[in-house]
C-alpha cells in the first residue's frame, strides 16, 4: 500500500467515524453528539477527533476502541463499510 492509498483509507475511516458519531445523541440536548463532546467522553481533545475525522491522523488500536465504545458500536462495526464508497464520501466532504 502506497502512501496515498493509506491516507485514502484514514479519510474513509475519518468519515466513518464522522458519521457514526452524528447517530450518537445527547439526552440533554436531543442533538448528535459534537466532536467536543465524543473527546471528553474519550479523554482526547475536540482538535485530536477533528484530525481524526478528517484523516490527518494515525489512530492508535486502543483508541479506537474506545471512540468505538462510545459509539456504541464494536471494533468491526467501526471497520465495516465499503471503502470505496466512504473515501468518494470523504473526498466530497474536503470540497
Amino acid at each position: 500500500m502506497n502512501e496515498s492509498e493509506l491516507n485514502e483509507y484514514k479519510k474513509a475511516l475519518g468519515y466513518r467515524i464522522s458519521e457514526l458519531r452524528k447517530t450518537v445523541i445527547n439526552p440533554e440536548t436531543n442533538k448528535p453528539i459534537s466532536q467536543e463532546e465524543l473527546g471528553l467522553r474519550t479523554g482526547h481533545a475536540k482538535k485530536t477527533i477533528g484530525e481524526l475525522e478528517r484523516g490527518n491522523t494515525n489512530p492508535r488500536y486502543d483508541t479506537l476502541l474506545i471512540i468505538s465504545k462510545e459509539l456504541n458500536v464494536t471494533i468491526k462495526e467501526l471497520f465495516d463499510f465499503d471503502m470505496k464508497k466512504y473515501i468518494k464520501l470523504s473526498n466530497k466532504s474536503l470540497r
